[in-house]
């Protein structure tokens, strides 16, 4: 029944992966789904998340030979920007990955704060930076290291 039911509304709902206005007015996506009146739960917003973190860290691995092997707090602030961002925008701070490649990290955290993002996000910003500049002090960088 579950079966038939879910083939039901996918054939008179239809199935969309973006928003849209449903013919109530109402923004939906997917099947139905009206946003506006009903939202998402925890659970959905969460299993979203793991899908988008899923997805910056193949993009961050495919992108650059050395993400794999840097630093926790390094990959902390590169997979953050690239959520944040989109991996398009970020490829656009080369200063800040160039010092990334090369483990300059005063100058990686330089550029972090020197950019218009720093200017949009405050906090983030100042927060990332100051999670580079710590790996200079051996203070965060494994996870697993920490007691």
């Amino acid at each position: 029944m579950k079966e038939d039911l879910k083939d039901h509304l996918i054939k008179f709902e239809g199935l969309v992966n973006k928003p849209y206005e449903c013919t109530s007015g109402k923004l939906s996506i997917g099947v139905g789904r009206n946003l506006e009146d009903n939202g998402i739960t925890t659970d959905e917003a969460l299993f979203l998340l793991d899908n988008d973190i899923n997805n910056v860290l193949t993009e961050l691995k495919a992108q650059f030979v050395w993400f794999e092997s840097a630093p926790e707090n390094a990959k902390l602030v590169l997979s953050d920007m690239c959520f944040n961002l989109g991996l398009p925008t970020l490829l656009a701070f080369k200063k800040m990955l160039l010092a990334f490649a090369e483990q300059d990290w005063d100058e990686a955290a330089k550029q972090i704060l020197d950019s218009k993002y720093a200017k949009q996000v405050g906090r983030r910003a100042i927060y990332n930076a100051s999670l580079i500049e710590a790996i200079m002090d051996d203070k965060w960088v494994n996870k697993s290291e920490r007691t």
